[in-house]
């Protein structure tokens, strides 16, 4: 699911100092937000919309097709399982550091009620030009303009920079879609690949991953399949293994999950891997006038 200007966003923790701040952000970009949670503040408005003691009292009087979550750790399990139960067709969960039996149960609750969840510990969606749930700059417009580029990436704040380098080269961005960072995610690097792939307004992927786990292998297998071009970047080259870094997920053991594998898997695939974000513009022009090249010739 791609974020767009129709669906309708309800902000669980919308009273908070961090829900508050996005939430005005989210609506001054033009997110279509109907409605927040809190319920200790159940029956008053913020921020022009009603907050309601749960997703599911949320329903009855504003249905919503999104929601995304400024709720703390400890919460997250109640909060996502009650946006799944209410009909959310997807949860934006930006929240990290949810035990990982919590997690699990979130994810069984998404599959249980039809819901696609987005993280834990994800940066948010972006479409620019119409609409953003999360924590990501999408007003900023030296680094989102609405464009042909979708980006995926497993950090928020790599996939920034990608956004920025492909905005100052003249480039701009159909979606970005943050999957999140933690080992146990509900829409892999391979599902969104696969959403952009059949997104008439993406002519071109790039993929930020990173070490640790096998998200960027599956996504190969996809990337193989596809008719546009894909171009990738894997963060932690000079990391050392068996040592976290950053990410939950972004940990190397026993050769698994390790750069040199990960890019090995894209090449074979096709996929033209970056050694610095700031070649990925030039790269993503290369690939699209051959492209138009070959469409002219046959």
């Amino acid at each position: 699911m791609i974020i767009r200007r129709e669906h309708r966003v309800l902000v669980q923790g919308i009273t908070g100092k961090q829900g508050t701040f996005w939430t005005e952000a989210m609506q001054a970009y033009g997110t279509r937000i109907v409605g927040g949670v809190n319920p200790k503040k159940a029956g008053s408005e913020h921020l022009g919309v009603p907050v309601h003691a749960s997703a599911r009292e949320a329903a009855k009087s504003a249905p919503f097709d999104v929601s995304v979550m400024f709720i703390p750790p400890m919460a997250a399990k109640a909060a996502a399982i009650d946006a799944c139960e209410a009909g959310a067709k997807m949860v934006v969960c930006l929240t990290e550091h949810i035990p990982a039996h919590d997690v699990m149960e979130m994810h069984a609750a998404a599959r249980a009620n039809g819901t696609r969840i987005v993280g834990p510990n994800t940066a948010g969606l972006v479409t620019p030009g119409e609409a953003f749930v999360g924590i990501m700059p999408a007003f900023n417009e030296r680094v989102f303009r609405p464009g042909r580029i979708g980006v995926i990436s497993r950090s928020g704040s790599l996939g920034t920079l990608v956004a920025l380098n492909l905005t100052q080269e003249g480039e701009g961005q159909s979606v970005f879609y943050g999957v999140g960072g933690d080992p146990m995610i509900g829409t892999t690097s391979r599902e969104a690949l696969e959403m952009l792939d059949a997104d008439p307004r993406t002519e071109a992927v790039v993929l930020c991953g990173e070490i640790g786990g096998s998200a960027e292998e599956e996504a190969a297998e996809y990337a193989r399949t596809m008719d546009k071009p894909v171009v990738a970047f894997i963060a932690g080259r000079a990391s050392p293994p068996g040592r976290k870094m950053g990410h939950a997920g972004a940990i190397v053991s026993g050769g698994s999950g390790g750069y040199d594998a990960k890019r090995r898997a894209l090449e074979a695939a096709g996929v033209e891997v970056a050694d610095l974000p700031s070649q990925i513009p030039q790269m993503i022009a290369t690939r699209l006038a051959q492209d138009a090249r070959q469409v002219a010739f046959t």
